[in-house]
């Protein structure tokens, strides 16, 4: 796994070199920006959020007889508002910088937006993969790591599975048809590691198994 910081020139979109021989590229791919939004940057949340805190604030000077309610939530509801679209777009900033890539032999994570860095994870290093579906066929792919190895979680976040801090697990965010990109990776995978099996799904002991509805795993042995 060799973090790299990206280079004023691209051999192709998110591979700071050409392929080695012997190597060929499978899938590309980059984030929804308003997948991110609302699964990574939680904007539905708080969209919710802020209307609760609106009425709270309303149902409260209502008993002030000289209040001026309107003004008042007329301009928490602007200040609000800002917020949420502060937010829209750090998460369209987000994904416009990251590009994912599968080839024969590894996982390409170029990832950051203030200091962008291309990840490199071989196939070989990856001991098993968790899938989350979500609407429209979009979803996740978060990757376990095998070894001590590990980058830290906040270098890779927001490309990494929530609540993995002891062992981050990269993941390839909100990517669309997230089940044949796993087919894809799965095939790259075992061709890879052919001395090593595949199991799916409920085969996976539950201490293993991600803490994901609708999640399936891939756990190699």
């Amino acid at each position: 796994m060799n973090p790299h910081h990206e280079h004023e020139f691209e051999a192709a979109p998110g591979l700071p070199e050409a392929l080695p021989r012997g190597e060929t590229l499978i899938w590309q791919g980059v984030p929804k920006a308003s997948l991110l939004a609302i699964h990574v940057f939680h904007l539905r949340k708080l969209v919710f959020y802020f209307a609760f805190m609106l009425l709270l604030q309303a149902l409260y000077l209502a008993g002030d007889p000289e209040a001026n309610i309107a003004r008042s939530v007329t301009i928490s509801a602007v200040m609000a508002g800002l917020c949420l679209l502060c937010l829209r777009g750090v998460a369209w900033y987000a994904a416009r910088n990251t590009r994912y890539t599968l080839t024969s032999r590894r996982v390409v994570m170029r990832i950051g937006m203030v200091l962008t860095i291309t990840l490199n994870i071989p196939l070989k290093k990856i001991r098993a993969a968790s899938v989350r579906g979500m609407k429209d066929g979009a979803g996740d792919i978060a990757l376990g790591l095998i070894g001590k190895d590990q980058l830290g979680w906040l270098h890779l976040w927001p490309h990494v599975r929530a609540w993995t801090f002891r062992k981050p697990e990269p993941c390839l965010r909100c990517i669309d048809d997230v089940q044949q990109v796993s087919a894809l990776f799965l095939a790259a995978w075992q061709k890879e590691n052919p001395q090593v099996t595949v199991s799916l799904g409920d085969s996976v002991p539950a201490s293993q198994a991600p803490a994901l509805q609708g999640a399936t795993t891939m756990q190699m042995s």
